[in-house]
């Protein structure tokens, strides 16, 4: 199974002539410019590794143009194969798997895990890189190591593919680098290395990897002949913009969701949801025969997140319930029965997310949505200008809204009731995404818009939140092997009923705000 390894690191570049100073001074505070050494520490003699990598992607580099990094690597403490993933700023997530005995033949779980880029496509070699390496580590009194430091000197060349078999080799190219990477050591060590290394002329290294060096790599925000929208523009167009960076989206949190960073499998779903909504809202704009299939399959990929993330949200709501208990120490060991409960719930929701992850009709649509933003099945009135054909579009989506809302107060309180204010807070959803997709064009009304709708949204989510939640407690109670968890949950029922009867006035409030004529003056 792949590990995964955090790195906190900064890249500099240097040339032949440097002289690079202890690391105990390096590591020094700068606070009023006085040379504070951090204490109590040591630094290790230097070891001296040769690495030599083969980097992997395909042949039109769509890994390198991601940010991903996949490489196969021999020498060092830790040879094996790596899959390097963007992870914030100045830091990444190292996926590792062992060397094995194929070296040309990137092994089918970094394959799985870099699908969404790749699409299918060949992995290669695109690059050979050979480093000399020499490592100083920083370690405390208990000979945890700090951080590294890691004078490299690089040879590297770009290998390209060729009519028959095998490799044509570019030019070899040579330099520098020293790398700084955190351990065991906070940012505050980091800062004060990076300080003092820029203090003796250093600057960060022009890439944020010898890969992206070495091929020249300069990653595309924006897709290739972009230009500004305006409300003179298609409105395919338009809306196609919108298309676009949902689909990115997608693809950009697929590995997250996989490494199960926080917040991931929110952000795809999220993502998921404003395209179906795009493709809902707008689809007089796309050809029907295309866009029915996709919006039933992004239904059915919202569902499958839909599942990991209410656990994961169910699981998190309990915890701030108990936490906010007036005798929350007390209920203690209670809680842990309860945390380990809901937390196996969510593994085992996250487990099936990550299997249909690789499964094939999770690619069919990530094909699909490929061909989409490729060869976009627009219709004529797709080619009418924005001004003229997405306003009324949008005002169709919150009329949705407004017909629900009324229904909904015609009934008694019960499950009917609650269905249609369900119903309801879904199309104030896509009400709200329809103002944001085209907020490139319409500016602070559209915002506003999507402002007063989200408020609805919000208001009608916090209500039926409360309703799955208080389903889930009772389903709980009924399950745990613990009475002193099931007495728990009964009373956080009791919490939740409370909190329901809150949500109804919030949820007053905004939809009176929602309904106000200035929010409403560009839908013409």
């Amino acid at each position: 199974m792949p590990t995964v390894h955090r790195e906190v690191e900064k890249k500099y570049a240097a040339d032949d002539g440097f002289e690079l100073p202890p690391l105990l001074e390096l590591a020094a505070a700068t606070d009023d410019r006085r040379a504070t050494a951090v204490a109590p520490v040591a630094e290790g003699e230097p070891v001296r590794h040769t690495l030599s990598a083969t980097y992997f992607d395909t042949a039109d580099l769509r890994l390198a143009n991601a940010g991903l990094t996949l490489r196969r690597r021999t020498g060092g403490d830790d040879a094996g194969w790596h899959l390097k993933v963007p992870a914030g700023k100045g830091a990444r997530s190292e996926v590792r798997l062992p060397l094995g005995r194929g070296a040309r033949t990137v092994p089918a779980p970094l394959r799985q895990m870099v699908w969404a880029r790749s699409l299918g496509a060949t992995l290669r070699p695109v690059a050979e890189i050979l480093t000399d390496r020499t490592v100083r580590r920083l370690v405390d009194v208990t000979g945890h190591v700090l951080a590294e430091l890691a004078d490299d000197r690089v040879t590297a060349r770009r290998l390209l593919p060729t009519d028959g078999l095998g490799d044509a080799a570019g030019a070899t190219t040579s330099w520098r680098e020293i790398e700084v990477e955190l351990a065991a050591g906070d940012e505050a060590l980091l800062a004060a290395v990076d300080a003092r290394l820029r203090e003796r002329g250093l600057e960060e290294a022009p890439s944020a990897s010898k890969l992206a060096q070495v091929l020249d790599v300069q990653r595309q925000q924006e897709p290739a002949g972009a230009r500004k929208l305006t409300a003179k523009s298609a409105g395919g167009e338009t809306v196609l913009a919108h298309v676009r960076e949902q689909v990115e989206q997608i693809r950009t949190q697929d590995l997250p969701v996989r490494l199960d960073a926080p917040d991931a499998v929110h952000k795809m779903r999220v993502a998921t949801r404003r395209l179906r909504s795009a493709l809902t809202t707008f689809k007089p704009l796309f050809a029907p025969d295309v866009a029915r299939p996709l919006r039933s399959e992004l239904k059915w990929l919202a569902g499958e997140l839909g599942a990991a993330r209410d656990a994961e949200v169910m699981r998190d709501r309990v915890s701030a319930a108990v936490q906010a208990e007036s005798d929350a120490a007390a209920l203690g060991p209670v809680a842990e029965v309860a945390a380990a409960e809901l937390d196996g719930a969510y593994r085992a929701a996250h487990g099936r997310v990550l299997a249909e992850l690789d499964g094939d009709r999770y690619h069919d649509l990530l094909l699909a949505l490929d061909a989409l933003l490729t060869s976009p099945p627009l219709t004529e009135r797709a080619a009418v200008a924005t001004r003229k054909v997405l306003p009324g579009l949008v005002a169709r989506s919150y009329a949705q809204v407004r017909d629900l809302v009324e229904e909904a107060a015609t009934k008694p309180a019960g499950v009917e009731r609650e269905e249609l204010l369900h119903d309801a807070r879904k199309a104030a959803k896509r009400a709200r995404y329809a103002g944001e997709s085209v907020s490139v064009v319409f500016g602070k009304d559209a915002l506003a818009f999507a402002e007063a709708m989200e408020g609805v949204q919000e208001a009608l989510g916090e209500y039926q939140d409360s309703v799955l939640t208080r389903e889930r407690l009772q389903q709980l109670a009924l399950h745990t092997s613990s009475p002193a968890a099931a007495f728990l949950y009964g009373r956080l029922h009791a919490l939740e009923e409370a909190h329901a009867a809150l949500s109804q006035e919030h949820f007053d409030t905004a939809w009176k705000a929602a309904g106000r004529k200035s929010v409403h003056r560009w839908l013409r």
